[in-house]
């Protein structure tokens, strides 16, 4: 068992080392918004339980046990987003900091019995995937809006950034997953982004909006 401050640390490296190949106490710093001193202390502490490998100067990576413990995390995580959005109604700018706290309930019985009371549901309120049992992912196959065909038709499915403000200001221009949208173009002025959705309504959004906005067939 992990304490939730030792839980925090290793999701948070996941998430980081997918970028980097090793990632850097500074890093981790800035993410946990903790003193560097107290960083190399825990990954230190870590390191000592074979969650992963640190190297001064180097910065640190999960071993393959520190991974399988981060993908469990991760999984709690999404179900419980998943559960407060679809069963409760929270809207999806308001599940990820409740999520936070209920991903740190340990109890394999209890996440077994959630996934099956939701029905094995293969993606959180975001569009990011939720791992399976076994810590297997499903690869979604879709592409940034800013890249998208003009003309094409498609249908929004996840986001890349999780911010409140972000998810706030989609839900204000009816975008949600599952949104059903057009591109009707790309300005070349500033790259902004002019969709159509499945009702007629017309919305611009900025390239950097626009970014951070998955689509597919």
């Amino acid at each position: 068992m992990y304490s939730v401050a030792e839980e925090n640390y290793i999701k948070s490296i996941y998430h980081l080392q997918r970028q980097n190949q090793n990632v850097t106490t500074n890093e981790l710093s800035v993410r946990l918004h903790t003193k560097p001193a107290s960083v190399t202390d825990m990954v230190k502490k870590l390191q000592a339980k074979k969650l992963l490998t640190y190297e001064k100067y180097y910065g640190c990576r999960l071993t393959a046990a520190g991974n399988r413990v981060a993908l469990t995390i991760i999984r709690r995580h999404r179900l419980w987003e998943y559960f407060l959005s679809e069963k409760l109604g929270f809207g999806w700018e308001e599940v990820h900091e409740i999520a936070e706290q209920l991903e740190h309930v340990k109890s394999d019985l209890l996440t077994e019995k959630l996934d099956a009371f939701l029905g094995y549901p293969r993606f959180d309120p975001h569009g990011d995937p939720i791992p399976d049992g076994m810590g297997k992912m499903e690869k979604p196959a879709h592409t940034l809006l800013s890249a998208w065909p003009v003309g094409k038709k498609g249908i929004l499915s996840a986001v890349v950034s999780q911010n409140e403000s972000l998810l706030e200001m989609l839900k204000q221009k009816s975008l949600a997953i599952g949104t059903k949208l057009k591109v009707r173009q790309i300005f070349s002025f500033d790259k902004s982004v002019e969709v159509e959705l499945a009702d007629g309504t017309v919305v611009t959004l900025s390239e950097q909006l626009s970014n951070n906005l998955f689509i597919k067939s």
